[in-house]
């Protein structure tokens, strides 16, 4: 089948107290680009509060209309989420299929979904968002359904499933709740076999695009353990949709787990968030938390407010945090350096790396103390345990058995107390 290349106007309402307006834009312009849409043009308007009926004046529908026929456009994307019966009154006016910005994100979040929970949790959304739109939405989500082109697609409920009445789509909705809801039980589970074995969490969080990807592959990479356990990274809004864990063991037989989780943006919609919870809620468990941050951007303080706001939503506060400045090397500013709670690097420099992951290892590994046990001969499985899970300085034969001196977590102090050497108790 010939391709058919979608052309968008995008448009955009200014209202007075958005300060962010203009990077809206521009990152709006981003995520069409990330579907495959090219963007003909942009049409803004101020206004004090959004038009009830078209969202926009009855001047500017005009004005979009005349643009959108000049540049042979075929779609016209709103840097907002529309009313059923405003996305119902534009395409009537326009004559053409308008999306919004959630509509724009959901198909984006279909085509990167790999894993099956990831894809449930975007259809899932699909659905919701889809449920009170029936109508409305009828032009713009009928259009590709089975296409194999590119450009903006709503993967999962297409056309066949407009036709759906809406007990229907409750009923599908239940259903992927429900399967969704086996999924996070096995998750729940993993977690659980993580906690007994005492191995502290790292969560890499932050804004989409950050390079949280490019992190966890760098530190796997370092610990010379990255082949055929890296992750997508690629330099593109939401390459990352699937949690990743992976297993970082240290050169001194401490270990964390580093888990990589989908980044967020502005205007996130609601519907994905609450889709993605279950994904997300493995940042709740984690003992550290690394904000990552593009500081090459000039919006990345606006980009952190979004990350710490959307945690807050999903109940993901009070965990200790490191401010991870990455891409300094792009923003012109020395690194590797540290303050307080915070780290400027680029995630490509190794040594940069290295530095980070000894942040990390000062901040989860505090409770590590340093002992010399004395080891009857016929304990030999303490001995392994300590050679595996603790960092051990000396080992030393005696008459009396093993006398080690080592670094351990003070939870394994207490359970080896009776092994204290003399001079440790």
């Amino acid at each position: 089948m010939e391709e058919t290349l979608e052309r968008a106007v995008l448009v955009g309402v200014h209202l007075d107290d958005d300060e962010q307006f203009n990077y809206s834009m521009e990152e709006l312009a981003n995520l069409a680009e990330a579907c495959g849409v090219e963007v003909s043009g942009i049409v803004t308007q101020n206004l004090e509060r959004p038009n009830p009926s078209h969202y926009i004046g009855s001047g500017k529908v005009k004005e979009i209309l005349m643009f959108h026929d000049e540049t042979d456009s075929n779609l016209v994307i709103f840097n907002d989420e529309l009313s059923p019966s405003q996305i119902r009154n534009l395409e009537t006016e326009l004559d053409t299929k308008v999306i919004d910005r959630t509509m724009l994100i959901l198909d984006i979040f279909a085509r990167r979904a790999k894993t099956r929970e990831a894809q449930l949790q975007v259809e899932l959304a699909q659905l919701q968002y889809m449920l009170p739109r029936l109508v409305g939405l009828r032009a713009s989500l009928s259009r590709q359904a089975g296409s194999t082109g590119g450009g903006v697609a709503t993967r999962g409920p297409g056309e066949t499933k407009l036709e759906l009445d809406r007990r229907r789509i409750e009923d599908q909705i239940a259903r992927l709740r429900r399967e969704l809801d086996s999924v996070k039980s096995h998750r729940e589970t993993q977690r659980k076999r993580r906690v007994k074995r005492d191995v502290p969490v790292v969560s890499l969080v932050g804004y989409t695009n950050a390079g949280k990807s490019t992190i966890m592959n760098s530190m796997l990479a370092g610990i010379g353990d990255g082949a055929g356990r890296h992750v997508l990274e690629r330099d593109m809004l939401f390459a990352t949709l699937d949690t990743s864990v992976r297993n970082i063991h240290l050169q001194d037989n401490r270990e964390f787990l580093l888990t990589d989780t989908v980044g967020f943006v502005g205007k996130l919609p609601h519907h994905l968030v609450k889709a993605f919870r279950s994904t997300l809620e493995e940042a709740a468990d984690a003992d550290l938390l690394l904000h990552v941050v593009d500081v090459s951007h000039p919006e990345h303080r606006y980009m952190m407010d979004v990350t710490e706001d959307t945690l807050a939503d999903i109940g993901i506060e009070g965990i200790p945090e490191v401010h991870v400045y990455n891409k300094s090397d792009l923003a012109g500013l020395e690194h590797p350096r540290k303050q307080g709670n915070s780290i400027w690097i680029s995630a490509k420099d190794a040594g940069d790396i290295r530095t980070l992951t000894e942040m990390i290892a000062a901040k989860i590994f505090g409770d590590y103390v340093r002992v010399r046990l004395l080891i009857p001969f016929d304990r030999g499985d303490v001995v392994s345990y300590l050679n595996e899970h603790a960092d051990v300085k000396d080992t030393e034969y005696t008459e009396a058995g093993t006398l080690m001196d080592v670094e351990i977590r003070e939870a394994d102090r207490n359970r080896f107390r009776e092994f204290l050497a003399p001079s440790e108790e």
